[in-house]
């Protein structure tokens, strides 16, 4: 029998939720000093609004629902979904005011699509936008690839028990340190460190490349941001091909690798363990993967009768390559090259690339690689014991940060999550394929969408039908959040409308 939530139920919800939407109206402090420097007063005037109508509403909802109860893991679920939507709605606001969307929804895809770290974007005249609307869309990754809820473990909550129960909610499963609320504040450090060093190599790159120091700055601050956060979006409609400059896309290609990587992993490097970096299972595996999604993509150009050199496939087809792996979603190419130039089994081989991702506990989105290496794992295990006697016992381990034994919670976890994966990939595929597109476009944007990465064929633009943004926006908003806390959020929908008291 399914039981009917409690009143208690729902204010726990509000009350967390609240509170998230509380930090969320502060950041956007941000933009709004950003706008005040540059003399942005139009700008100004929609982060004071959006500020008091987000901070109003968090206010409010943490008031009304307040409690001292403790988050359950249910609970933590439902807030972690939710505080996606909210933030969606509340951050599309001052994006929505800026005059540089054709309609609220618009604006909504494209605060998601920050949150996400996806990159898709419905932006028009994007070279012609103010800073700090700019910075803003910018600011979003940031806040959606270290994860919307970090930043409450890192600011407002306070050694609540919930905390690591949101924290995985979100799609992060991995405590760094024993603490959970250290964890959140050693993933700011990591991304901080990471910031000042990344900016300050893009940018020195950006005034060699010709552009003046201030715009080479603030440039290099969003290029990093979306880089780091496996993001995609640029302060350029041209994305990095605006730039024409080797050093650039070398410098993000490293930040984009190092976005990919989880961050326990980080850490165990930054404290001298650097035979790590090539005994984990996750690198062995995102090396393989490399491997192969090149093979594909090179006998696709091959077929096509296309000869590169090595300094134009690094360009064209190795950096596009190295973006929908690691889930940033940066390119060098225009779009409509994917299908002009690439053909269906080049685009193939970045598709599977997006599928599979980067590293648990990172900022990139998709199947992830470790549960591909179980899934390998696994099926090498069964092989293993068709070929032995009966008897035999078989212990299969596999190395993640330590030596761990395979067991089949981590098989049964690894295939719900993959197969989940693969169907919100299909059906996006199926939705987009009723618009007129063909098999390798539509998969190819589905995967996009749903593996957050950023990358797109064509099919993205403010023109597309209102069902495929919206199908986006759900593909991004799922993808990011790994199904989990979905599930259990539609479990609550479910007993709400259902379960008995």
């Amino acid at each position: 029998m399914i039981l009917k939530p409690a009143a208690e139920d729902y204010r726990i919800i509000g009350h967390y939720l609240g509170k998230i939407t509380i930090g969320l109206g502060l950041i956007m402090a941000v933009p709004l000093a950003v706008a005040s420097g540059y003399s942005e007063f139009a700008p100004a005037v929609d982060y004071l609004i959006s500020m008091a109508i987000t901070l109003f509403f968090g206010v409010v909802l943490a008031g009304v629902c307040r409690t001292g109860k403790d988050l359950s893991t249910g609970h933590a679920m439902c807030v972690a979904a939710l505080s996606w939507i909210v933030a969606m709605f509340f951050s599309a606001i001052p994006l929505y005011l800026s005059g540089h969307y054709r309609s609220y929804l618009d604006s909504c895809f494209e605060a998601m699509s920050g949150f996400a770290t996806t990159g898709l974007s419905l932006v028009n005249n994007l070279d012609h936008m103010a800073y700090s609307h700019n910075l803003w869309r910018h600011l979003t990754m940031f806040i959606g690839g270290q994860g919307i809820v970090v930043i409450a473990l890192t600011f407002l909550f306070r050694g609540t028990a919930g905390a690591f129960r949101i924290y995985v909610g979100e799609a992060r499963d991995e405590k760094i340190l024993p603490n959970v609320i250290n964890t959140a504040r050693f993933i700011w450090f990591v991304s901080v460190v990471y910031m000042i060093l990344g900016t300050a190599a893009l940018s020195i790159s950006a005034v060699a490349g010709g552009l003046p120091a201030g715009k080479a700055i603030f440039d290099s601050i969003c290029v990093f941001i979306a880089a780091w956060d496996t993001g995609g979006f640029t302060p350029q409609s041209q994305s990095i091909l605006f730039y024409h400059n080797f050093s650039f896309e070398m410098i993000t290609v490293v930040i984009m690798f190092l976005g990919a990587i989880n961050f326990a992993l980080h850490y165990v490097v930054w404290t001298g363990n650097r035979r790590e970096l090539y005994l984990n299972i996750e690198t062995t595996t995102l090396f393989i993967s490399m491997v192969v999604a090149l093979s594909i993509t090179a006998w696709g150009f091959a077929g096509n009768g296309i000869c590169l050199g090595p300094g134009a496939f690094f360009r064209k087809v190795f950096y596009q390559l190295i973006s929908g792996h690691t889930g940033t979603g940066y390119s060098t190419v225009y779009p409509v090259q994917f299908v002009n130039e690439w053909g269906p089994l080049a685009m193939l081989g970045i598709t599977m690339a997006m599928a599979i991702g980067g590293s648990m506990c990172s900022t990139t989105g998709a199947i992830k690689l470790l549960r591909l290496g179980i899934i390998y794992k696994a099926v090498r295990q069964d092989i293993k014991k068709l070929l032995l006697p009966e008897s035999t016992v078989l212990v299969q381990k596999f190395h993640h940060i330590r030596d761990i034994i395979l067991q089949d919670r981590h098989v049964r976890l690894s295939a719900i999550i993959m197969f989940s994966y693969m169907g919100l990939y299909l059906v996006g595929t199926i939705i987009t394929m009723f618009y007129g597109y063909s098999l390798s476009e539509a998969a190819f944007e589905s995967v996009s969408a749903a593996a957050n990465v950023g990358l797109s064929c064509g099919i993205t633009s403010p023109s597309m039908p209102v069902v495929l943004k919206v199908t986006y926006i759900i593909q991004m908003w799922a993808g990011r959040l790994e199904f989990i806390a979905i599930f259990a959020l539609g479990g609550m929908i479910v007993a709400a409308l259902k379960g008995k008291k």
